[in-house]
């Protein structure tokens, strides 16, 4: 059929129900405990069976339903409640922010590859789109003025089935959008709103659709037109493909694609937030149109645009990083080599390693780090690995002082936490409860939870796991045609009385989804024991590309229809965000076991914390930060190996240590049928630990006072005056460029006098020549750089302290001077370095730091 006409038939409300419309079109909804009641309050079974979807739930009630609805006074005051609670937190306006600083809704632009809100709009594969859908929910708890910016994956991230002989098989059934809260945008004329960018071989069209996240609008944006051919029809068809030119085209649309909608709105952000490297195009898009709209040259936008960008990585090992050959790249940067005014060679050069010839990639990273003053990691130990990682990026730099901060990620708690402790924390802090973050000081009250009723509660959490994956079980059974006994043997599967372990997330190699699989007798033991038995639920999908990953699925396959393990050890297929709950809900304990320091940080054990679920983790990513002793265990001792098989071999011995010796007596110790106390003890202590310190509303918070804040207040202050801010920057980064040169410094005098030891307190003076050429005092900082000696060359612990010019000898040459205050004992070293005056961005330019030198032999 070449053309047809379509429409959408909606149900029949009753005019006092109408507010049920407004509710099932906002995500609002799905982090609401009221908001999803009212659902479930008008028919259970129907809301279950539509997948938790109110438009498509709302079409299947039945109009006589609806009407008993409309007069049912329980009915009518319960939405009257949640419509008033819908007018506060979605529909009350911006107010400007913190000191007026922003100055619109959408000062704030949020840009990620992919979001996960709900599973009912499945664009996202993992972590990185959950994370930056709770980055949004928490924006909206916070009014923050911020939007998103993403793709419409119409057939989104594969379905996982799998096969007889365990191997994954994918399945990319499209999506149906009708019945999904989508808002197409329309013009002042009503006619969609279209966005167009340049491609290799014709323009790339897209709409611009709309998603409501609470108060944060989220634009999607689609090139599933009529009109367009099917190989740009498809860019947005599939997330994480591996063709490289069309991962390469999705980001272009992203990045460039996505600030032009963003303008046609008439929405021009103060503020850019990559999420990861897939959005970095959209620094070039944003270069061009500051150039235009504010009539400045582009050394002057490349001022701004870095000192009002935020970039967030996270990923931990450089070949996680997308590159892409020049030559796929060029096409796309013609548009910008006249709008911009520079070769598409010196476009390419910013987005490649330094030094690196004209024919070498383009690195996301790269281009990334040399676009954004603010750059962060996702926890306190992933920052360290990025700052090693990109070091040679910042030469002649200490590596604590590379500018890669860290701002450990958090999770939306109300959308993952179980009802029952939903009540528990609304009964102890208030009907705000998650509306708030929490100071540690502040929630005492979580102890006050009777014991009793706390563990009864995770016992049903656990029982609705159980039954769910008995249910799950037994239709992949069905569709595998197994044998009826299989199938009957799959509605018995695990024991709603035994210690259950998860291990739930993306099967990457380094993940090590097999550690607990090493030695199976061991396994066998632990699994069987008939006094503490422990069974174990797996789920995750691996790449369609990673064939390791599917063999480690294969694997647990294997040993899950082992005799001795069967009904012990489950698979279950299609990992998503609601099976996801199931599991942070109902589990006893969260294992995660990758390869340290490769994870991150690894959000999925925060959301099973909350919900009083143990970790037993590696500490790597987040759990570096959270563990204690009160809060779950950990596996090893933080150590680092070099060789993979020695890391496997003692992480295996030391996880099943710390099963037999600590976790599993720790549930079993009860007395006379009683709960496990100690236990409960570390679910409080656990639950406490997220809501004060791993909430995206602390995350978000936390971007805004280090980062955005900063990033909004910069860019109004480059572009006043005509952005004569912005030209003097350039004027000053050209000056450094040009002198740094002439730049040189004698080894450092220490003025004292005597053979007498020195003690830990003494202060001495330390002077220094420094010659600066044309450059003048006031343009640098000279420092005195010192702390206890590591090795040669490596001072730990370092301290600064900046030096004052005592005298001019001319010529461009002076003596500085400073005290040096021996604050340690130890082997003490110093030396003095020379940095440019400004702020962070001018002050750690790669190549801008002139240190002093050796004194020369004669």
């Amino acid at each position: 059929m070449d053309y047809f006409q379509t429409f959408q038939v909606l149900p029949n409300i009753p005019e006092p129900l109408s507010f049920l419309e407004s509710l099932s079109r906002n995500y609002w909804w799905s982090w609401e405990l009221d908001a999803k009641e009212l659902f479930r309050r008008i028919d259970l079974e129907l809301w279950e069976s539509s997948g938790r979807n109110p438009l498509l739930f709302l079409a299947n009630v039945s109009q006589k339903r609806l009407e008993a609805l409309s007069t049912d006074p329980g009915f009518l005051d319960h939405q009257a409640r949640v419509k008033a609670l819908f007018e506060e937190r979605v529909k009350t306006p911006f107010t400007g922010g913190p000191g007026g600083i922003y100055d619109r809704e959408g000062a704030i632009a949020y840009f990620s590859m992919e979001f996960g809100i709900h599973e009912t709009l499945p664009i996202f594969a993992g972590g990185l789109g959950i994370l930056a859908g709770d980055h949004l929910k928490a924006a909206s708890n916070l009014g923050l003025p911020l939007v998103g910016v993403g793709l419409l994956y119409r057939q989104g991230y594969f379905h996982q089935r799998i096969n007889k002989d365990g191997w994954q098989q994918e399945e990319y059934p499209e999506t149906d959008l009708y019945p999904l809260p989508l808002e197409k945008i329309r013009d002042e004329h009503g006619h969609e709103m279209r966005i167009t960018i340049p491609g290799p071989s014709e323009d790339i069209v897209a709409v611009v659709w709309k998603v409501g996240v609470g108060r944060v609008p989220l634009y999607l944006l689609d090139t599933n037109l009529r009109e367009n051919p099917r190989h740009i029809r498809d860019i947005t068809a599939r997330l994480y493909v591996s063709e490289t030119s069309v991962r390469l085209a999705q980001e272009m649309l992203l990045g460039v694609g996505g600030v032009q909608a963003l303008s046609a709105m008439g929405i021009e952000p103060r503020v850019f937030h990559m999420n990861e490297g897939h959005p970095v195009f959209s620094c070039l898009e944003r270069l061009a149109r500051i150039m235009e709209i504010h009539g400045v040259d582009l050394r002057a936008a490349r001022e701004i645009v870095p000192r009002a960008t935020v970039f967030t990585t996270h990923t931990p090992v450089p070949a996680g990083h997308d590159e892409f050959e020049p030559d796929l790249v060029r096409p796309y940067l013609h548009q910008f080599q006249d709008r911009l005014g520079v070769s598409e060679d010196e476009i390419l050069s910013w987005g490649q390693h330094e030094g690196a010839g004209i024919d070498s990639k383009l690195s996301m990273f790269i281009l990334g780090l040399r676009m954004s003053q603010f750059m962060n990691g996702v926890s306190e130990l992933h920052g360290r690995v990025a700052r090693r990682m990109w070091r040679h990026v910042w030469p002649h730099r200490p590596e604590a002082e590379i500018p890669i901060a860290h701002v450990t990620n958090g999770i939306h708690i109300p959308s993952y936490v179980s009802w029952s402790n939903a009540m528990f924390f609304q009964n102890r802090l208030g009907i705000n409860w998650h509306c708030n973050s929490w100071k540690r000081e502040s929630l005492k009250e979580i102890d006050g939870i009777n014991d009793l009723d706390l563990w009864e509660a995770h016992k049903r959490s656990r029982n609705r796991l159980i039954e769910n994956c008995r249910r799950l079980l037994k239709k992949q059974c069905e569709r595998r045609n197994a044998p009826q006994n299989v199938v009957e043997a799959a509605e018995s599967v695990l024991d709603k009385d035994v210690l259950t372990i998860a291990f739930a997330r993306r099967f990457a190699t380094y993940k090590r989804a097999n550690l607990l699989l090493r030695d199976l007798d061991r396994l066998n033991d632990i699994l069987n024991n008939e006094e503490r038995p422990v069974q174990i639920i797996y789920a995750g999908k691996a790449h369609p590309t990673d064939e390791e990953g599917k063999g480690l699925i294969r694997h647990i396959f294997k040993h899950a229809s082992d005799e001795r393990l069967r009904h012990k050890i489950v698979f279950l297929e299609d990992y998503d965000i609601r099976m996801a709950r199931l599991l942070v809900q109902g589990a006893d304990v969260w294992l995660n076991t990758p390869r340290r320091p490769y994870e991150a940080c690894g959000t999925s054990g925060m959301k099973a914390a909350v919900n009083g679920v143990l970790n037993v983790s590696i500490l790597d990513g987040w759990w570096c930060e959270g563990y204690t002793e009160e809060t779950g265990w950990a596996i090893g001792k933080g150590e680092d190996y070099e060789e993979h098989s020695d890391s496997d071999l003692v992480d295996s011995h030391a996880l099943y240590n710390v099963l037999e010796n600590e976790v599993i007596p720790c549930f079993y110790d009860r007395e006379e049928g009683a709960a496990p106390f100690r236990w409960i003890e570390m679910m409080k202590a656990s639950m406490k630990m997220v809501l004060s310190d791993f909430s995206s509303l602390r995350m978000v918070e936390e971007y805004e006072k280090r980062f955005y804040s900063h990033a909004s207040r910069k860019y109004g202050e480059l572009l006043d005056h005509h952005a004569a801010g912005a030209q003097k920057v350039a004027d000053l980064r050209e000056r450094y460029r040009s002198k740094w040169g002439d730049i040189s410094l004698a080894p450092p005098v220490c003025e004292r006098s005597g053979s007498e030891p020195i003690r830990m307190g003494d202060v001495f003076p330390v002077t220094v020549m420094v010659h600066l050429g044309d450059l003048k005092p006031e343009e640098v900082h000279v420092e005195l750089y010192h702390g206890n000696v590591q090795s040669l060359d490596t001072i730990s612990e370092s301290h600064t302290e900046l030096m004052a010019v005592r005298e001019s000898k001319g010529d461009g040459t002076y003596l500085y001077a400073c005290n040096l205050t021996c604050t340690s004992s130890g082997q003490y070293g110093f030396s003095v370095r020379v940095m440019p005056q400004g702020d962070d961005l001018i002050k750690y330019m790669p190549g801008f730091v002139t240190w002093a030198e050796a004194e020369k032999e004669p």
